[in-house]
Protein backbone atom coordinates (compact mmCIF):
# COMPACT_ATOMS: atom_id res chain seq x y z
CA UNK A 1 0.00 0.00 0.00
CA UNK A 2 1.25 3.29 -1.05
CA UNK A 3 1.71 5.62 2.06
CA UNK A 4 -0.52 8.02 0.59
CA UNK A 5 -3.36 5.85 0.66
CA UNK A 6 -2.94 5.49 4.55
CA UNK A 7 -5.39 6.93 7.13
CA UNK A 8 -3.12 8.62 9.70
CA UNK A 9 -1.19 11.34 9.38
CA UNK A 10 1.34 9.64 10.96
CA UNK A 11 1.37 7.60 8.18
CA UNK A 12 1.28 10.25 5.04
CA UNK A 13 3.38 12.83 6.57
CA UNK A 14 5.51 11.93 9.87
CA UNK A 15 6.45 8.32 10.31
CA UNK A 16 5.92 6.41 7.19
CA UNK A 17 7.66 9.21 5.05
CA UNK A 18 10.91 9.35 7.31
CA UNK A 19 12.81 6.11 6.61
CA UNK A 20 15.33 6.93 9.09
CA UNK A 21 12.55 7.25 12.01
CA UNK A 22 10.76 4.51 10.71
CA UNK A 23 13.29 2.09 10.58
CA UNK A 24 14.21 3.01 14.44
CA UNK A 25 10.50 3.01 15.37
CA UNK A 26 8.84 0.31 13.35
CA UNK A 27 10.09 -2.68 15.27
CA UNK A 28 8.69 -1.19 18.29
CA UNK A 29 5.51 0.48 17.44
CA UNK A 30 4.25 -1.77 14.48
CA UNK A 31 1.37 -4.11 14.44
CA UNK A 32 4.16 -6.47 12.97
CA UNK A 33 6.08 -5.60 16.01
CA UNK A 34 3.56 -6.53 18.68
CA UNK A 35 3.31 -9.73 16.46
CA UNK A 36 6.76 -10.75 17.54
CA UNK A 37 6.69 -9.46 20.88
CA UNK A 38 3.76 -11.96 21.22
CA UNK A 39 5.73 -14.82 19.70
CA UNK A 40 8.52 -14.48 22.24
CA UNK A 41 6.88 -14.74 24.61
CA UNK A 42 5.12 -17.79 23.64
CA UNK A 43 8.73 -19.47 22.93
CA UNK A 44 10.05 -18.25 27.16
CA UNK A 45 6.57 -19.86 27.75
CA UNK A 46 7.67 -23.24 26.14
CA UNK A 47 11.47 -22.84 27.17
CA UNK A 48 10.12 -22.35 30.55
CA UNK A 49 8.34 -25.35 30.77
CA UNK A 50 11.16 -27.00 29.08
CA UNK A 51 13.62 -25.63 32.24
CA UNK A 52 11.29 -27.02 35.12
CA UNK A 53 11.45 -30.33 33.59
CA UNK A 54 7.63 -30.55 32.15
CA UNK A 55 8.69 -30.34 28.50
CA UNK A 56 11.48 -31.91 26.54
CA UNK A 57 14.32 -29.30 25.52
CA UNK A 58 13.72 -30.21 22.07
CA UNK A 59 10.29 -28.96 22.20
CA UNK A 60 11.36 -25.25 23.14
CA UNK A 61 13.49 -25.45 20.50
CA UNK A 62 11.14 -26.98 17.82
CA UNK A 63 8.99 -23.69 18.94
CA UNK A 64 11.94 -21.22 18.43
CA UNK A 65 12.33 -22.74 15.30
CA UNK A 66 8.81 -22.55 14.02
CA UNK A 67 8.12 -18.26 15.01
CA UNK A 68 10.90 -17.39 12.79
CA UNK A 69 8.53 -17.42 9.36
CA UNK A 70 5.24 -16.19 11.10
CA UNK A 71 4.63 -12.97 9.99
CA UNK A 72 1.39 -10.29 10.96
CA UNK A 73 -0.34 -10.99 7.47
CA UNK A 74 -0.41 -14.64 8.16
CA UNK A 75 -1.79 -14.17 12.13
CA UNK A 76 -4.72 -11.73 10.44
CA UNK A 77 -5.79 -14.03 8.25
CA UNK A 78 -5.72 -17.15 10.38
CA UNK A 79 -7.83 -14.45 12.76
CA UNK A 80 -10.29 -14.37 9.54
CA UNK A 81 -11.15 -17.98 10.58
CA UNK A 82 -11.10 -17.88 14.29
CA UNK A 83 -12.14 -14.38 15.27
CA UNK A 84 -9.59 -14.23 17.41
CA UNK A 85 -6.52 -12.80 17.77
CA UNK A 86 -3.99 -15.10 20.03
CA UNK A 87 -5.78 -18.22 18.95
CA UNK A 88 -5.10 -17.18 15.53
CA UNK A 89 -1.34 -16.69 16.78
CA UNK A 90 -1.39 -20.14 18.46
CA UNK A 91 -2.46 -21.60 15.27
CA UNK A 92 0.23 -20.23 13.45
CA UNK A 93 3.09 -21.60 15.24
CA UNK A 94 0.89 -25.40 16.11
CA UNK A 95 0.96 -25.70 12.26
CA UNK A 96 4.50 -26.03 12.35
CA UNK A 97 5.68 -27.67 15.28
CA UNK A 98 5.77 -31.55 15.60
CA UNK A 99 2.88 -33.46 17.43
CA UNK A 100 4.90 -33.67 20.61
CA UNK A 101 5.23 -30.22 20.90
CA UNK A 102 1.77 -29.12 20.39
CA UNK A 103 0.75 -29.93 23.64
CA UNK A 104 2.84 -27.46 25.03
CA UNK A 105 2.13 -24.68 22.90
CA UNK A 106 0.38 -21.80 25.07
CA UNK A 107 -0.28 -24.44 27.82
CA UNK A 108 -1.57 -22.47 30.95
CA UNK A 109 -2.07 -19.09 29.84
CA UNK A 110 -4.57 -17.17 28.52
CA UNK A 111 -4.58 -14.06 25.92
CA UNK A 112 -3.43 -11.05 28.17
CA UNK A 113 -0.73 -13.49 29.70
CA UNK A 114 0.80 -12.83 26.13
CA UNK A 115 -0.38 -9.53 25.00
CA UNK A 116 -0.17 -7.80 28.01
CA UNK A 117 3.39 -9.19 28.59
CA UNK A 118 4.59 -8.34 25.02
CA UNK A 119 2.96 -5.17 25.05
CA UNK A 120 5.20 -4.11 28.30
CA UNK A 121 8.01 -5.93 27.13
CA UNK A 122 7.59 -3.71 23.50
CA UNK A 123 7.61 -1.06 25.64
CA UNK A 124 10.36 -1.19 27.33
CA UNK A 125 12.83 -1.61 25.09
CA UNK A 126 11.40 0.99 22.89
CA UNK A 127 11.65 3.34 25.32
CA UNK A 128 15.40 1.56 26.20
CA UNK A 129 16.35 1.97 22.74
CA UNK A 130 15.06 4.62 20.78
CA UNK A 131 12.90 7.23 23.20
CA UNK A 132 15.00 8.06 25.96
CA UNK A 133 18.49 8.29 23.74
CA UNK A 134 16.18 10.47 21.03
CA UNK A 135 14.99 12.66 24.22
CA UNK A 136 18.75 12.86 25.76
CA UNK A 137 20.20 13.93 22.24
CA UNK A 138 17.73 16.99 22.61
CA UNK A 139 18.84 17.39 26.08
CA UNK A 140 22.70 17.31 25.28
CA UNK A 141 21.60 19.94 22.33
CA UNK A 142 19.79 22.32 24.81
CA UNK A 143 22.63 21.92 27.02
CA UNK A 144 25.20 22.90 24.14
CA UNK A 145 23.05 25.66 23.50
CA UNK A 146 22.44 27.26 27.10
CA UNK A 147 26.40 26.95 27.63
CA UNK A 148 27.17 28.97 24.30
CA UNK A 149 24.41 31.74 25.46
CA UNK A 150 24.99 31.24 29.14
CA UNK A 151 25.98 35.03 29.31
CA UNK A 152 23.97 36.51 27.03
CA UNK A 153 21.55 39.01 28.82
CA UNK A 154 18.02 38.61 27.86
CA UNK A 155 14.88 40.29 29.49
CA UNK A 156 12.64 38.43 31.42
CA UNK A 157 9.28 38.24 30.78
CA UNK A 158 6.41 37.51 32.54
CA UNK A 159 2.60 37.96 31.98
CA UNK A 160 4.25 38.71 28.81
CA UNK A 161 5.95 41.75 30.15
CA UNK A 162 9.39 43.00 30.97
CA UNK A 163 10.29 41.60 34.11
CA UNK A 164 13.80 41.37 35.14
CA UNK A 165 17.26 40.51 33.01
CA UNK A 166 18.04 36.74 32.65
CA UNK A 167 20.63 35.52 30.00
CA UNK A 168 19.16 33.08 27.55
CA UNK A 169 21.42 30.02 28.38
CA UNK A 170 19.67 30.25 31.86
CA UNK A 171 16.10 29.81 30.13
CA UNK A 172 17.27 27.24 28.22
CA UNK A 173 18.88 25.53 31.06
CA UNK A 174 15.40 25.26 33.10
CA UNK A 175 14.05 23.62 30.00
CA UNK A 176 16.78 21.37 30.22
CA UNK A 177 16.29 20.60 34.17
CA UNK A 178 12.33 20.00 33.54
CA UNK A 179 12.82 17.69 30.93
CA UNK A 180 15.48 15.63 32.68
CA UNK A 181 13.87 15.30 35.20
CA UNK A 182 10.90 13.86 32.94
CA UNK A 183 13.61 11.53 31.25
CA UNK A 184 14.07 10.33 34.51
CA UNK A 185 10.51 9.76 35.34
CA UNK A 186 9.90 8.02 31.81
CA UNK A 187 13.30 5.47 32.81
CA UNK A 188 11.26 4.99 36.22
CA UNK A 189 8.10 4.53 34.43
CA UNK A 190 10.15 2.38 31.83
CA UNK A 191 11.97 -0.12 34.15
CA UNK A 192 8.37 -0.03 36.20
CA UNK A 193 6.56 -1.87 33.36
CA UNK A 194 5.18 -5.93 34.39
CA UNK A 195 4.11 -8.69 33.10
CA UNK A 196 2.01 -12.12 33.31
CA UNK A 197 1.75 -15.49 33.54
CA UNK A 198 -0.91 -16.40 35.64
CA UNK A 199 -4.12 -18.06 34.06
CA UNK A 200 -7.69 -16.65 33.36
CA UNK A 201 -8.47 -14.51 36.05
CA UNK A 202 -4.46 -14.28 37.62
CA UNK A 203 -4.62 -16.69 40.59
CA UNK A 204 -2.69 -19.07 38.56
CA UNK A 205 -5.30 -21.90 39.13
CA UNK A 206 -4.09 -23.53 35.58
CA UNK A 207 -0.96 -23.45 36.36
CA UNK A 208 -1.56 -24.95 39.88
CA UNK A 209 -2.63 -28.50 37.85
CA UNK A 210 1.02 -29.20 37.00
CA UNK A 211 3.01 -27.22 40.06
CA UNK A 212 0.88 -27.26 42.98
CA UNK A 213 3.62 -26.69 45.15
CA UNK A 214 4.35 -23.38 43.51
CA UNK A 215 1.95 -22.63 40.88
CA UNK A 216 3.94 -19.58 40.30
CA UNK A 217 7.38 -20.72 38.49
CA UNK A 218 6.17 -21.07 35.12
CA UNK A 219 5.45 -17.01 35.48
CA UNK A 220 9.13 -16.81 36.88
CA UNK A 221 11.03 -18.54 34.82
CA UNK A 222 9.26 -17.02 31.88
CA UNK A 223 9.43 -13.41 32.13
CA UNK A 224 12.80 -13.60 34.03
CA UNK A 225 14.04 -15.29 30.50
CA UNK A 226 12.29 -12.29 28.91
CA UNK A 227 13.73 -9.75 31.66
CA UNK A 228 10.53 -8.34 32.71
CA UNK A 229 9.44 -8.41 36.55
CA UNK A 230 5.42 -9.75 37.11
CA UNK A 231 3.10 -7.66 38.88
CA UNK A 232 3.74 -6.56 42.62
CA UNK A 233 2.94 -9.02 45.37
CA UNK A 234 1.80 -10.73 41.52
CA UNK A 235 -1.20 -9.60 41.61
CA UNK A 236 -2.81 -9.36 38.53
CA UNK A 237 -6.97 -9.89 37.28
CA UNK A 238 -7.18 -11.64 33.61
CA UNK A 239 -4.58 -8.44 32.58
CA UNK A 240 -1.72 -6.87 34.36
CA UNK A 241 -2.72 -3.94 36.36
CA UNK A 242 -3.17 -1.17 33.98
CA UNK A 243 -1.46 1.51 35.94
CA UNK A 244 1.85 0.32 34.46
CA UNK A 245 1.71 1.51 31.23
CA UNK A 246 -0.78 4.74 32.56
CA UNK A 247 2.57 5.74 34.32
CA UNK A 248 4.41 5.64 30.96
CA UNK A 249 2.23 7.47 29.35
CA UNK A 250 1.99 10.07 31.54
CA UNK A 251 5.43 10.63 31.93
CA UNK A 252 5.75 10.90 28.14
CA UNK A 253 2.70 13.05 28.04
CA UNK A 254 4.17 15.17 30.50
CA UNK A 255 7.55 15.46 28.86
CA UNK A 256 5.69 16.34 25.83
CA UNK A 257 4.21 19.67 27.50
CA UNK A 258 7.79 20.60 27.66
CA UNK A 259 8.47 20.32 24.90
CA UNK A 260 5.02 22.51 23.50
CA UNK A 261 6.39 25.09 25.98
CA UNK A 262 10.07 25.61 24.21
CA UNK A 263 7.95 25.69 20.82
CA UNK A 264 5.65 28.05 22.37
CA UNK A 265 8.24 30.23 23.87
CA UNK A 266 10.85 30.15 20.72
CA UNK A 267 7.13 30.85 18.75
CA UNK A 268 6.74 33.97 20.82
CA UNK A 269 10.32 34.97 20.65
CA UNK A 270 10.15 34.59 16.74
CA UNK A 271 7.70 37.20 16.00
CA UNK A 272 8.60 39.88 14.03
CA UNK A 273 8.14 43.18 17.21
CA UNK A 274 10.35 40.53 19.51
CA UNK A 275 12.60 38.82 16.79
CA UNK A 276 15.03 37.66 19.26
CA UNK A 277 15.42 33.94 17.99
CA UNK A 278 14.78 32.12 14.40
CA UNK A 279 14.85 29.38 12.40
CA UNK A 280 17.59 29.17 10.11
CA UNK A 281 15.53 28.30 6.69
CA UNK A 282 17.38 26.38 3.66
CA UNK A 283 17.87 27.86 0.94
CA UNK A 284 14.89 26.82 -1.18
CA UNK A 285 12.68 26.56 1.54
CA UNK A 286 9.82 28.25 1.30
CA UNK A 287 7.90 30.14 4.40
CA UNK A 288 4.57 31.15 2.44
CA UNK A 289 2.68 30.59 -0.60
CA UNK A 290 2.33 34.00 -1.43
CA UNK A 291 4.13 35.95 0.67
CA UNK A 292 8.25 35.70 -0.59
CA UNK A 293 9.82 37.01 2.99
CA UNK A 294 7.81 35.25 5.41
CA UNK A 295 10.43 32.79 7.34
CA UNK A 296 7.97 31.00 9.64
CA UNK A 297 8.57 28.90 13.17
CA UNK A 298 7.11 26.06 11.00
CA UNK A 299 9.43 23.21 13.17
CA UNK A 300 8.39 24.70 16.30
CA UNK A 301 4.59 25.27 14.93
CA UNK A 302 4.40 21.62 14.05
CA UNK A 303 5.50 20.32 17.67
CA UNK A 304 2.58 22.39 19.24
CA UNK A 305 0.45 20.80 17.12
CA UNK A 306 0.87 17.57 17.43
CA UNK A 307 1.24 17.87 21.56
CA UNK A 308 -2.35 19.18 20.62
CA UNK A 309 -3.87 16.04 19.52
CA UNK A 310 -2.11 13.80 21.55
CA UNK A 311 -2.06 15.15 24.48
CA UNK A 312 -5.73 14.80 25.45
CA UNK A 313 -5.20 11.34 24.33
CA UNK A 314 -3.85 10.68 28.75
CA UNK A 315 -7.47 10.88 29.24
CA UNK A 316 -8.08 7.56 27.19
CA UNK A 317 -5.57 6.06 29.24
CA UNK A 318 -7.06 7.27 32.17
CA UNK A 319 -10.47 5.62 31.23
CA UNK A 320 -8.72 2.71 30.65
CA UNK A 321 -7.92 1.69 33.98
CA UNK A 322 -11.37 0.70 34.33
CA UNK A 323 -11.74 -2.98 33.56
CA UNK A 324 -14.84 -4.49 34.88
CA UNK A 325 -14.23 -7.32 37.50
CA UNK A 326 -11.54 -9.39 36.43
CA UNK A 327 -11.70 -8.12 32.96
CA UNK A 328 -13.86 -6.53 29.97
CA UNK A 329 -12.90 -5.69 26.56
CA UNK A 330 -13.68 -1.78 26.17
CA UNK A 331 -10.03 -1.17 26.07
CA UNK A 332 -9.32 -3.91 23.09
CA UNK A 333 -9.71 -0.54 20.23
CA UNK A 334 -8.24 2.41 22.37
CA UNK A 335 -4.66 0.66 24.19
CA UNK A 336 -3.94 0.21 20.23
CA UNK A 337 -3.70 3.42 19.96
CA UNK A 338 -0.66 4.20 22.42
CA UNK A 339 1.96 3.29 20.14
CA UNK A 340 0.68 6.30 17.43
CA UNK A 341 1.45 8.16 20.82
CA UNK A 342 4.85 7.30 21.80
CA UNK A 343 5.46 7.72 17.54
CA UNK A 344 4.14 11.11 17.46
CA UNK A 345 6.28 11.67 20.82
CA UNK A 346 9.18 10.56 18.95
CA UNK A 347 8.89 12.50 16.17
CA UNK A 348 8.52 15.66 17.49
CA UNK A 349 11.50 14.90 19.86
CA UNK A 350 13.33 14.53 17.05
CA UNK A 351 11.92 17.25 14.94
CA UNK A 352 12.93 19.51 18.29
CA UNK A 353 16.13 18.63 18.31
CA UNK A 354 17.22 19.90 14.40
CA UNK A 355 14.92 22.72 14.99
CA UNK A 356 17.18 23.73 17.98
CA UNK A 357 20.11 22.86 16.54
CA UNK A 358 19.23 25.16 13.60
CA UNK A 359 18.32 28.13 15.85
CA UNK A 360 19.70 31.73 14.95
CA UNK A 361 20.08 33.91 18.41
CA UNK A 362 20.10 37.17 17.69
CA UNK A 363 21.80 39.09 20.24
CA UNK A 364 21.69 42.56 19.33
CA UNK A 365 18.12 42.24 18.98
CA UNK A 366 17.98 40.65 22.97
CA UNK A 367 20.27 43.89 24.01
CA UNK A 368 18.08 46.30 22.33
CA UNK A 369 14.71 44.72 23.39
CA UNK A 370 16.22 45.04 27.01
CA UNK A 371 17.21 48.94 26.26
CA UNK A 372 13.60 49.31 25.99
CA UNK A 373 12.82 48.91 29.51
CA UNK A 374 15.90 49.34 31.01
CA UNK A 375 14.76 52.84 32.65
CA UNK A 376 12.26 50.81 34.49
CA UNK A 377 13.32 47.60 35.10
CA UNK A 378 15.91 48.98 37.68
CA UNK A 379 13.23 49.53 40.08
CA UNK A 380 13.54 46.19 41.69
CA UNK A 381 17.35 46.71 42.68
CA UNK A 382 16.81 50.16 43.51
CA UNK A 383 13.97 49.29 46.49
CA UNK A 384 16.50 46.50 47.68
CA UNK A 385 19.35 48.79 47.41
CA UNK A 386 17.42 51.43 49.31
CA UNK A 387 16.06 48.78 51.96
CA UNK A 388 19.57 47.71 52.28
CA UNK A 389 20.38 51.23 53.04
CA UNK A 390 18.08 51.55 55.90
CA UNK A 391 15.65 53.60 53.86
CA UNK A 392 11.70 51.96 55.48
CA UNK A 393 9.38 53.43 52.42
CA UNK A 394 12.11 51.79 49.73
CA UNK A 395 9.51 49.97 47.87
CA UNK A 396 6.91 52.62 47.67
CA UNK A 397 9.48 55.33 46.92
CA UNK A 398 10.74 52.99 43.81
CA UNK A 399 7.29 52.20 42.89
CA UNK A 400 6.68 56.13 42.67
CA UNK A 401 9.84 57.16 40.85
CA UNK A 402 9.14 54.81 38.54
CA UNK A 403 5.68 55.54 37.74
CA UNK A 404 6.98 59.51 37.07
CA UNK A 405 9.95 58.03 34.78
CA UNK A 406 7.30 57.00 32.93
CA UNK A 407 4.97 59.95 32.84
CA UNK A 408 8.21 62.53 32.50
CA UNK A 409 10.14 60.21 30.22
CA UNK A 410 13.40 60.75 31.93
CA UNK A 411 15.92 58.85 33.20
CA UNK A 412 14.59 57.09 36.31
CA UNK A 413 18.45 57.37 37.77
CA UNK A 414 18.05 61.13 37.52
CA UNK A 415 15.05 61.29 39.39
CA UNK A 416 16.90 59.19 42.33
CA UNK A 417 19.69 61.21 42.17
CA UNK A 418 17.80 64.32 42.72
CA UNK A 419 14.99 63.43 45.09
CA UNK A 420 15.17 65.04 48.42
CA UNK A 421 13.69 61.80 50.66
CA UNK A 422 15.77 59.02 48.20
CA UNK A 423 18.91 60.54 47.52
CA UNK A 424 20.71 60.35 51.18
CA UNK A 425 20.18 56.67 50.96
CA UNK A 426 21.36 56.28 47.46
CA UNK A 427 24.40 57.76 48.42
CA UNK A 428 25.03 55.34 50.79
CA UNK A 429 25.08 52.84 47.54
CA UNK A 430 28.53 51.27 46.63
CA UNK A 431 29.78 51.98 43.45
CA UNK A 432 29.42 48.38 42.54
CA UNK A 433 25.65 48.94 43.23
CA UNK A 434 25.51 52.02 41.64
CA UNK A 435 26.73 50.16 38.52
CA UNK A 436 24.12 47.74 38.69
CA UNK A 437 21.61 50.80 38.59
CA UNK A 438 23.14 52.37 36.01
CA UNK A 439 23.85 49.05 33.52
CA UNK A 440 20.79 46.28 33.94
CA UNK A 441 22.80 43.73 31.93
CA UNK A 442 24.85 43.57 35.32
CA UNK A 443 21.73 42.45 37.18
CA UNK A 444 21.09 38.66 35.92
CA UNK A 445 22.33 37.30 39.63
CA UNK A 446 23.56 33.88 39.63
CA UNK A 447 22.00 33.65 35.93
CA UNK A 448 25.36 32.31 34.33
CA UNK A 449 26.66 30.10 36.98
CA UNK A 450 23.50 28.00 37.42
CA UNK A 451 23.15 27.69 34.04
CA UNK A 452 26.99 25.88 33.57
CA UNK A 453 25.98 23.99 36.88
CA UNK A 454 22.79 22.93 35.02
CA UNK A 455 24.13 21.70 32.19
CA UNK A 456 27.32 19.81 33.36
CA UNK A 457 24.62 18.14 36.04
CA UNK A 458 22.83 16.87 33.44
CA UNK A 459 25.49 15.59 31.16
CA UNK A 460 26.84 13.64 33.73
CA UNK A 461 23.05 12.04 34.14
CA UNK A 462 22.90 11.58 30.93
CA UNK A 463 25.86 9.64 30.22
CA UNK A 464 25.52 6.98 33.33
CA UNK A 465 21.59 6.56 32.17
CA UNK A 466 23.02 6.00 28.71
CA UNK A 467 25.07 3.63 29.99
CA UNK A 468 22.51 1.58 31.86
CA UNK A 469 20.76 1.29 28.76
CA UNK A 470 23.38 0.14 27.25
CA UNK A 471 24.59 -2.23 29.19
CA UNK A 472 21.24 -3.52 29.80
CA UNK A 473 20.45 -3.76 26.22
CA UNK A 474 23.59 -6.34 26.19
CA UNK A 475 23.14 -8.37 29.07
CA UNK A 476 19.23 -9.39 27.36
CA UNK A 477 21.39 -9.80 24.01
CA UNK A 478 23.85 -12.37 26.36
CA UNK A 479 21.13 -13.83 27.97
CA UNK A 480 18.84 -14.66 25.26
CA UNK A 481 22.01 -15.99 23.17
CA UNK A 482 22.79 -18.55 26.50
CA UNK A 483 19.08 -19.93 26.64
CA UNK A 484 19.06 -20.75 22.86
Amino acid sequence: MNEFDMVSPLDYRYYAVDNQLRARLQPYVSEEAQVQYCLRVECALVRSLAMLGLAPLEVASDVDRAVKDIRADEVYEEEKRTRHNVRALVNCIARRVGEETKPYVHLFTTSCDITDTATALRFKELFRDVIEPDAIELGEVIASTAEREADTVQIGRTHGKHAEPITFGHALALYLDRLGQRIQQMEAARKNLRGKLSGAVGCYSSMSLAFPDDPTVVETKALALLGIEPAQNRMCSQIVQPEYVTDLVHATVSTFSILAQIADDVRQLSRSEIEEVYERYAEDQVGSSTMPHKRNPRSFENVKSLWKEFMPRMTTLYMDQISEHQRDLTNSASSRFVSELFTAFDYSVTRMTGALRELEVDREAMLSNLKRSENYIIAEPLYILLALSGYSKAYDAARRLVNQARGTRQPLIELVMHDRDVAPYFDRLSRSQKEVLADPRKYTGAASALTYRTCSSWRSAFRELLTSLSNERHAKFDLMKATK
